[in-house]
């Protein structure tokens, strides 16, 4: 646990509060973006009621309750919770209550605005079993690899070491549709036991070379680069699709006044998987 208590302690902090003078004047959880459950919010609002019920006792009037954030950058995850929440929100805090309901969904504004590309440096070779069971296990017969990428724990994914990885990494290099997967760890640069990104997952054999695509990485991303072995932080590209791109040129916004706003940083705009340009900074 991050910050925060349970909700067996709340009743002594509340006693607590009682004592000290202090005002509790609301509630806030917050279920991590890494959580693919939407249940959990289910018991984290029925939670939140009981601490509610509980202040009354104590004669706080409590009027703010704050459902925090962990939406990822994707519409559906979004619509899922909303699905499971609402109904409940009209049980636990109906309309008319007197509370307040907010929440911070940073992480679903600037998830998608970020797509990270890393670079296959090095992979190992090692026995099949030598992965803990579960997902991406597929026999002890066959290989598994290790993959080593450019970019890891001490640079854009940083919020591995506190929660799990939310996006699941994508081949770039095409590949046949009956090509053999094979189980697969993903690790950063550093050699520290700490720098590995995806524990177990099944991909086709990849080459030093090769490079791995993550969607979604716009939230605790490009936060100040580690000391650690002097890692930079990545290049950023600007991307637009081919229909975008149109219908700024329609607008009255030209490539050359683009460019111009966009001097301070390497830039490309994407007209298509086949066609794009790019310009220097």
């Amino acid at each position: 646990m991050k910050f925060g208590t349970t909700l067996k302690n709340c009743r002594h902090l509340l006693e607590c509060a009682k004592e000290l003078g202090v005002q509790i004047i609301g509630v806030k959880f917050h279920v991590s973006s890494a959580c693919k459950e939407s249940q959990v919010y289910v018991h984290a609002l029925s939670d939140a009621r009981c601490v509610f019920d509980m202040a009354g006792e104590f004669g706080f009037t409590m009027n703010i309750l704050d459902i925090g954030g962990g939406f990822t950058g994707t519409e559906f995850q979004l619509e899922e919770v909303n699905h499971v929440i609402s109904p409940l929100l009209d049980v636990y805090f109906p309309e008319g209550s007197g509370i307040k309901i907010i929440s911070e969904p940073g992480s679903y504004y600037v998830s998608s605005a970020f797509t990270l590309a890393v670079n296959i440096i090095a992979k190992k070779v090692v026995e099949n079993d030598k992965f803990s069971s579960g997902v991406g296990k597929t026999g002890s017969d066959e290989p598994a690899f290790m993959y080593y990428m450019n970019d890891g724990v001490y640079g854009s994914f940083a919020s591995k070491l506190s929660e799990d990885l939310n996006t699941i990494p994508e081949v770039h290099k095409k590949y046949k549709e009956d090509e053999p997967l094979f189980t697969s760890s993903l690790w950063g640069p550093s050699c520290d036991e700490l720098d590995q990104i995806v524990e177990s997952c099944l991909l086709p054999e990849l080459n030093v070379g090769d490079w791995l695509i993550f969607d979604n990485m716009g939230a605790d991303s490009f936060h100040e680069p580690s000391a650690f072995n002097d890692f930079q932080r990545p290049a950023i590209y600007y991307m637009m699709s081919y229909s975008d791109w149109y219908e700024m040129q329609d607008s009255g916004i030209t490539s050359d006044t683009m460019m111009k706003s966009f001097f301070f940083v390497p830039s490309c705009i994407q007209l298509s998987q086949e066609d794009s340009f790019s310009t220097e900074a």
